[in-house]
């Protein structure tokens, strides 16, 4: 199966991880664009979060410039609509646990309109937004990655 791996760029250690295990399965699996420039080297995660987290959560900064330079939303897009499914990978972050974030919402989006499968790693996380997660129908794999089918 062809699965797109959909999370917070935080959580690339466990990305990789987590892709090098679905791999193994058998899966023929794709990353998020700047989660696969940290594991290349390209990028440092701290440098990463560092330029996330600069001049507030409002400001226009260098990592918004970075999504639009390497247009990873439509890349993205691209991998997702050339996939059988999503996996989301959500973990605590903000204090939130489960978290899905603005990134990953909108991924999920595109593949429920494009009528992939939706995995979930943990549980629906309770967020403003619930809702339209539940919407999307997605499964809840609760950590086991051979669920996945």
């Amino acid at each position: 199966m062809k699965i797109i791996i959909c999370a917070s760029i935080d959580f690339t250690p466990k990305i990789k991880e987590v892709a090098e295990i679905l791999t193994k399965q058998g899966h023929d699996v794709d990353i998020p664009f700047t989660s696969q420039r940290i594991i290349n080297g390209e990028l440092t995660l701290e440098d990463y979060l560092k330029e996330k987290n600069e001049n507030g959560d409002t400001a226009f900064r260098e990592s918004a410039l970075r999504k639009i330079r390497d247009d990873v939303i439509k890349k993205h897009y691209k991998k997702i609509s050339e996939s059988d499914a999503i996996l989301v990978l959500n973990f605590d972050k903000k204090g939130i646990p489960n978290y899905i974030g603005g990134n990953t919402l909108i991924e999920m989006g595109f593949a429920y309109v494009l009528d992939k499968t939706i995995y979930l790693y943990n549980d629906i996380p309770n967020i403003s937004y619930t809702d339209e997660i539940k919407a999307m129908q997605p499964i809840v794999i609760d950590g086991d990655l051979l669920k996945i089918q």
